[in-house]
């Protein structure tokens, strides 16, 4: 199985994540995209790819989160690293307005501008959207990017799935939310999504499922996220595996 949205280089793993690597190989895991957050994380990033580069891809962009005043610069080493080549998708890239609303307009413009590179370069978008539905699905509308677009995190209800879905025509990553007791619109929104839509993700270190809730989590725990979507569309778990696989080995070029 693998887990298409993952962040095991990050500081919460002491050993660079070698270590969670390993126990998500064990559980069964078979390969795992690191998407990029800021400037700081390309190093402990492509350390991670380099010991594991049969089982880990990389993808590159700029958080909506760490969108400041000199994003433009940033955003310009970044488009130089994936001409280099090596990357499988842009991201993650996106709008966030949960925590902070200073930024929003950098954060649309630097949206649109990856949503060109990624583009021109023919590369899927890694799409992190929170509170900013609205202001994706115009960027969206606005650059109609020729490429493949990932809803990641996904936690949205039916009602979201048909708006974006009258934008374009996205995966979705699922993760650790569906498994949570509160996440009922998100449950039911699984059987609109489809099985070939749905991308298996963990979001680590972030947004551990049920029985791990709370604490940290790590690429290993994709199995709970897999059993729960496959108790919600009342197939088996062997089925879902090979289902979003096939997707993930599609949309990322695996």
């Amino acid at each position: 199985m693998i887990d298409t949205h993952t962040h095991p280089y990050l500081e919460e793993f002491a050993d660079g994540g070698s270590e969670a690597v390993e126990r998500a190989l064990a559980a069964g895991v078979t390969h795992m995209v690191l998407p990029n957050v800021d400037e700081s994380s390309i190093l402990p990033m492509m350390s991670l790819h380099e010991r594991y580069p049969e089982v880990t891809s990389v993808a590159m962009g700029l958080h909506p989160t760490e969108v400041g005043e000199n994003w433009q610069e940033i955003v310009d080493r970044m488009e130089t690293l994936l001409l280099q080549g090596g990357f499988v998708a842009v991201g993650e890239v996106g709008i966030d307005l949960y925590w902070d609303r200073t930024y929003r307009a950098s954060q649309i413009e630097c949206f649109k501008r990856q949503l060109r590179i990624a583009g021109g370069m023919g590369l899927p978008v890694i799409i992190h959207c929170r509170e900013g539905l609205d202001e994706t699905l115009a960027a969206i509308s606005e650059v109609k990017p020729d490429t493949r677009l990932i809803f990641h995190s996904f936690t949205g209800s039916p009602e979201d799935v048909e708006r974006i879905r009258r934008v374009c025509d996205p995966m979705f990553g699922i993760n650790g939310v569906v498994t949570f007791k509160n996440a009922r619109p998100l449950r039911e929104a699984i059987p609109l999504i489809g099985a070939d839509r749905i991308l298996l993700e963990t979001d680590a270190p972030y947004l551990a499922p049920v029985p791990h809730r709370g604490k940290r989590n790590e690429p290993a725990f994709v199995t709970h996220t897999c059993a729960k979507v496959a108790e919600v569309l009342g197939r088996q778990v062997s089925e879902v595996e090979a289902l979003t696989d096939a997707n993930a080995r599609g949309i990322f070029n695996l």
